[in-house]
């Protein structure tokens, strides 16, 4: 997509957090020095800030800065009331307790003793609330009481609240002014200024690759991105995306006035009258196009005599040639349209797409993902030699497909239960993006999954000594590779450990696991690997398809087959 059109590696500005794309910005930095500070020092530490600000980002790199000796629990969801609370805690520090009686008292008891054996074995202990703006004032009265617990010289638990501004307003309360009295650090993140606006931009495209000679944003676009976001990270990201897709689709190299116009308009989800009159309009033609075709095929069809050696009647080849383009035009036209065309003999559909010859589609695949094997005869068997590994998955819903984002072979059932591959190498909500003989085209969802049998070949990066999952306490090279991997990530000039699975690097799988959805047990297993792989660009992923955009593209893929 507009990536390579711009000579980047990679989308530049995808909202999904990758800490290889971590930019701090001065009040960043300062932010981590405070809660740096409050945490070494005991009691609460606060950090509040608007949605997108960047708060994520402070956690992340606060959390990597803290001492091996180090246990915490983090809280996502602090919406439970005060004994779910005090049981997730404990869940989460691996605090033993009795599912019968859980009462404030009992799991508060359990955690006190925990705390004070971790106290005596020299290891600190932080709870971290995420979204704490959430909390009721009973259950922050609650954990205030858990920092009674201390010693001559220093408090047994330390706490960080991180959560909106509401945060602020929330503590302000009479109610809570004991906490809030015992808050050692606070910070609010604001937006960024034009300055770092402008830095922001330029770091996220330098990290994915902006070829020196390439400038997509002007100084004055970039004015106008900082005025339409307010400097608030995530809005910048996903305007800029815009914007460079705009820019791709115009095939220019530089963002103009009318370009950002558009864009902002489609990100504020705002649209003239005008403009909508004009989409209902053509919507409107193109559905009484599709049917006036339906409606002539069909008179062809009952108007010719059934004599195979009329010269007037189409060929199969012909029908064959005349059908795709009215199944393409359906997926577009208004549902009245589509009725006739579904009472058309389907001559077509997505299976003849698809090939027989599961090796020609396996080279086919490996050829797209641009992989050099040595055996063409055994395309999947001569990748496990070259550091890529062929897995066969079984699944079950379009959630799924997405969830492994990679390209790979659907295999289809035809009406005379025979195998088929299709190559899938794009995925929207919608619609997938095909290739077939060497050409790309778009098909409907809808047609694909009736003829699905759940079966998806694809290929990724698989880590030489990947046979099972790693966990805590193992000892491999293969540990030694993941750790680089992570350092990789988070941009450090050294691994977590080497040989050894410890708890440290078990934290930031955590971590990194929480960041992708994905259960975060601190197990390495081929899913956590498979998305490590994606944030560092070392697979080629499903191309994102822009649903706006394929209508548009439907009509003209239905122009080629017609030859117009």
């Amino acid at each position: 997509m507009y990536h390579e059109f711009f000579g980047l590696k990679e989308p530049a500005f995808s909202i999904a957090v990758n800490p290889r794309y971590l930019f701090m910005s001065d009040q960043h930095r300062e932010a981590l020095a405070h809660l740096l500070y409050g945490i070494q020092n005991g009691g609460f530490v606060m950090l509040t800030g608007e949605v997108g600000t960047g708060k994520t980002t402070i956690v992340r790199c606060l959390l990597e800065q803290l001492p091996d000796n180090t246990d915490i629990a983090i809280i996502l969801n602090p919406t439970a009331n005060a004994p779910e609370l005090l049981s997730t805690i404990c869940d989460e520090l691996g605090v033993s307790y009795i599912d019968d009686e859980l009462t404030v008292k009992n799991l508060t008891d359990a955690l006190n003793v925990f705390l004070l054996n971790n106290h005596r074995k020299g290891r600190k202990t932080v709870l971290l609330i995420d979204e704490a703006q959430l909390l009721r004032v009973p259950v922050l009265e609650q954990i205030r009481l858990l920092t009674n617990l201390e010693t001559t010289t220093e408090k047994l638990l330390q706490i960080m609240l991180v959560g909106q501004p509401e945060l602020k307003k929330l503590l302000a309360r009479p109610a809570l002014r004991q906490l809030s009295q015992r808050i050692t650090a606070r910070f609010h993140l604001e937006a960024l200024t034009p300055a770092e606006t402008k830095a922001y931009i330029h770091h996220r495209l330098k990290i994915a690759g902006l070829p020196d000679h390439q400038r997509p944003f002007s100084d004055n676009i970039i004015r106008e991105i900082h005025s339409f976001s307010g400097g608030i990270p995530r809005l910048i990201n996903v305007l800029c995306e815009r914007l460079l897709l705009g820019a791709y689709a115009q095939n220019q190299h530089v963002i103009d006035k009318r370009i950002f116009a558009a864009a902002a308009k489609e990100v504020a989800g705002t649209a003239t009258q005008e403009e909508e009159k004009i989409a209902a309009a053509r919507t409107s033609w193109h559905a009484l196009l599709v049917g006036v075709l339906a409606l002539v095929m069909a008179g062809v069809w009952f108007l010719l005599p059934d004599d195979p050696s009329n010269p007037a009647l189409p060929t199969a080849e012909a029908q064959a040639q005349i059908a795709p383009s009215i199944t393409s035009s359906s997926a577009i036209s208004a549902s009245s349209a589509a009725v006739v065309v579904e009472a058309l003999p389907p001559a077509s559909s997505v299976v003849a797409m698809a090939t027989r010859d599961m090796v020609a589609a396996q080279l086919v695949l490996f050829d797209y993902l641009a992989i050099t094997i040595d055996d063409r005869m055994n395309p999947c068997l001569s990748s496990v030699t070259a550091n890529y590994s062929c897995e066969k998955a079984r699944l079950s819903s379009w959630d799924e497909l997405k969830d492994v984002n990679r390209p790979g072979l659907m295999t289809l059932a035809t009406d005379d239960k025979k195998w088929v591959y299709l190559l899938v190498v794009g995925l929207s909500e919608n619609y997938l993006l095909v290739i077939e003989n060497g050409v790309e085209k778009i098909v409907p969802w809808s047609d694909v999954a009736p003829v699905w049998t759940g079966d998806f070949v694809y290929v990724w990066s698989r880590p030489q000594g990947f046979d099972k999952s790693l966990q805590l306490g193992d000892k491999s090279d293969l540990v030694t590779w993941v750790a680089e991997q992570f350092a990789r990530l988070d941009q450090q000039p050294a691994p977590l450990t080497r040989q050894f699975f410890t708890e440290k690097l078990k934290k930031r799988v955590e971590l990194f696991q929480r960041t992708q959805n994905i259960l975060p047990d601190g197990v390495i297993g081929a899913q956590t690997l498979r998305r490590l792989n994606e944030v560092l660009g070392v697979d080629k992923l499903l191309v994102p398809l822009d649903e706006q955009k394929i209508p548009a593209l439907l009509e003209s893929q239905v122009t080629d087959s017609q030859g117009l």
